[in-house]
């Protein structure tokens, strides 16, 4: 039972028979300091909604920095500044994309070009229930079911081609704004980012540093580790898509495993679409080229999932692949494909934050006792 004492200063409550009265004094500066709390974490859960695109290009950045760094250190060792080291470091990634554009572009462009092309046949085929796709006419009566759904819909937005084509170049454009931002945002991390965490270290104590000293480097190795072996795993996945698709002579191969190989960044489900994709295009070629390649791919998928990805990141982010299962299934439903592709990383991050909390006491444990030792040592 409690008695109330003045009101936003002090609560006085009773406690068994015959015992003293305590009090609980709660202070006006107290209370402001909790709401003040409460706002600025609304404030900041607010702003990483409304601007969590931009919250995502500077993800995306900073990854790219970290992985960027030991190439940064290495120009600064053979002497160059850091300015000129990040310039260098800028200029050989242009180089390199503009290699890779050279390489692939145009073989990229000309079959897509075919690719949508062809998808008028493919369609009259279907309709008139002719080819390999034919049977989703004749057994299922797609075209029927597609025309009642058209039906269905306003005039407007059957015919209204704008809103599509608007889409498109705003989905261009804000590819290309994102690819510039990125970019910048890279090269900033580049030159300042050591120095942030350098402050940010000023702010813990001194006796404490070295701690979390050992943390930020963690961090950083697995956050590298993490880029160069999803990277690493999805440059195999379009190899080996393009390889299946040239030997069994289904067209479009270039498209396609590009394709592969962004899809099989996301984690889980990535690979799965795209297989359908692949599959999709290889029926119209015929029932065994379909086969050989759905077998193909579904084989390489079950030794990417229990084989590949538990090997690599076993060795760059040393996460358990129970632990990378449940980290993307719980990130991916949190905050859908981007939370699929942070879940490892972050997962990582908190198992040497954690690692590093219980060091003291692992050493303490491990520490031999001093009577024992007394006890060991001759007399």
């Amino acid at each position: 039972m409690a008695e109330s004492a003045t009101p936003g200063r002090e609560v006085r409550a009773t406690g068994p028979a015959g015992a003293p009265p305590r009090e609980i004094r709660v202070r006006p500066r107290t209370v402001v300091a909790v709401l003040l709390t409460a706002l600025v974490v609304a404030g900041v859960v607010w702003l990483l909604i409304e601007a969590w695109q931009v919250v995502t290009w500077i993800v995306i950045a900073i990854f790219f920095a970290i992985t960027l760094v030991p190439v940064v250190d290495f120009l600064e060792r053979r002497g160059l500044p850091n300015t000129l080291a990040v310039i260098v470091v800028a200029i050989l990634t242009l180089v390199a994309v503009g290699l890779l554009a050279w390489a692939f572009v145009p073989p990229l462009v000309d079959q897509t070009t075919d690719l949508i092309r062809a998808v008028p046949k493919a369609i009259d085929d279907v309709t008139q229930g002719r080819g390999p796709l034919g049977f989703l006419e004749t057994e299922y009566h797609i075209v029927d079911r597609a025309k009642a759904a058209v039906e269905g819909q306003t005039g407007g937005s059957v015919l209204g081609v704008t809103a599509p084509a608007l889409g498109v170049v705003r989905g261009a454009v804000t590819a290309v704004v994102a690819a510039l931002t990125i970019f910048f945002l890279t090269l900033f991390m580049l030159r300042e980012g050591r120095a942030w965490v350098a402050r940010i270290l000023d702010l813990v104590p001194e006796a404490q540093r070295p701690r979390w000293k050992r943390v930020s480097d963690g961090i950083a190795k697995t956050i590298r580790g993490y880029v160069a072996g999803n990277l690493f795993i999805s440059l195999v996945a379009g190899l080996v898509t393009f390889a299946v698709l040239t030997a069994t002579g289904v067209p479009f191969a270039v498209p396609l495993a590009v394709l592969v190989a962004l899809l099989d960044l996301i984690p889980l489900v990535g690979a799965t679409v795209a297989t359908v994709v692949v599959a999709a295009v290889a029926l119209g070629q015929g029932w065994l080229p379909f086969a050989i390649v759905l077998a193909v791919l579904v084989a390489y998928q079950q030794a990417e999932n229990h084989l590949l990805q538990p090997f690599v990141y076993g060795r760059t982010v040393q996460l358990s692949p129970l632990v990378v299962l449940v980290a993307v299934l719980l990130g991916g439903t949190v905050a859908g494909v981007i939370g699929a592709l942070l879940a490892i990383p972050i997962a990582g991050s908190l198992q040497i934050i954690l690692t590093e909390l219980l060091r003291p006491r692992r050493e303490a444990a491990q520490a031999p006792d001093p009577a024992d030792a007394a006890e060991a040592s001759p007399s």
